[in-house]
């Protein structure tokens, strides 16, 4: 198997002495992969977030870029955050500047990139997350999922290989969350690597390649159906159970083709020959073009 992008090896991290939030995480973060992080609250998630991108240091263990540690010196994290990017569970406590634009260029103008580059990288940014009409408008006046969208553009300005969002559709209306993700879905196809935590089994099960569960201090990865078909680990992770696998049992005993593997209510509904249920994806992507992205 290739090198992961981003590994996490033996992660020991814990805020008060004797009482350990991870006890030897281990992670592995592969090219192309969709990875859906799972936990209860308090579990570690974004403790483990925060290690991977160096805004925390272990108390043991270590965390490796393209198979080599991670050196914790300005040169080390700066090679770090070039590449692997974490985007906030709440936006207000990322975004700072005046205006979406001064924003979203914070960082590449502190890559000491030329101005050019910078304002084509923000343009790009801005263009990619739907809010290039947003440029001038003061943070302090963006709804909630604009400024979502603010603080992953300014991570997307930097061009990461590996882009890490913490409960990134936490806060938005269903439609914001349908939106954001058709996003994602579009970073994706241009080659980022995506991953997210998030309390929604079924959002996990239809968008991931893989889930990782944070408990106890440790990680556990698998599958989308070892995991989601799990009730024992859920339950241990205090998460309901995702509702995909227990349709496609019952489509088996039914006998509504055996093969069929719906993730989402379209393709549920599909299955049940109703042709008239239009796809969430394509709902948000027609909202979006009539109203802009909010």
């Amino acid at each position: 198997m290739r090198t992961p992008i981003l590994a996490a090896r033996g992660l020991h991290f814990g805020y008060e002495p004797g009482r350990p939030v991870l006890a030897g995480a281990d992670l592995a973060l592969h090219a192309g992969r969709r990875l859906a992080v799972l936990g209860p609250n308090g579990g570690g998630k974004t403790t483990l977030f925060r290690l991977l991108v160096g805004a925390l240091a272990p108390d043991a263990g270590e965390v490796l870029l393209d198979g080599a540690p991670v050196k914790r010196s300005r040169r080390g994290l700066v090679e770090l955050r070039a590449q692997v990017q974490l985007v906030l569970q709440d936006p207000d406590d990322q975004l700072f500047a005046a205006s979406v634009h001064q924003d979203v260029s914070f960082g590449p103008v502190n890559l000491g990139l030329p101005r050019e580059q910078v304002h084509a990288r923000v343009a790009a940014a801005l263009e990619a997350l739907g809010i290039a009409d947003l440029a001038d408008r003061p943070t302090h006046l963006l709804s909630f999922g604009q400024k979502k969208r603010t603080a992953i553009a300014g991570a997307v300005a930097m061009r990461p290989r590996l882009l890490v969002l913490d409960e990134p559709t936490a806060g938005l209306d269903p439609a914001g969350v349908e939106e954001l993700l058709l996003t994602l879905a579009e970073l994706h196809a241009t080659g980022t690597t995506l991953v997210l935590s998030t309390h929604d089994v079924d959002l996990a099960y239809r968008w991931a390649d893989e889930v990782a569960v944070v408990a106890d201090g440790r990680v556990r990865v698998a599958g989308v159906d070892a995991v989601l078909g799990d009730p024992e680990l859920l339950r241990s992770a205090r998460l309901g159970p995702a509702w995909a696998p227990a349709a496609h049992r019952l489509l088996n005993r039914a006998g509504l083709d055996p093969g069929a593997r719906p993730r989402t209510a379209a393709e549920l509904y599909a299955v049940l020959g109703d042709g008239g249920t239009e796809d969430p994806g394509e709902r948000a992507e027609g909202r979006r073009a009539r109203t802009g992205a909010e």
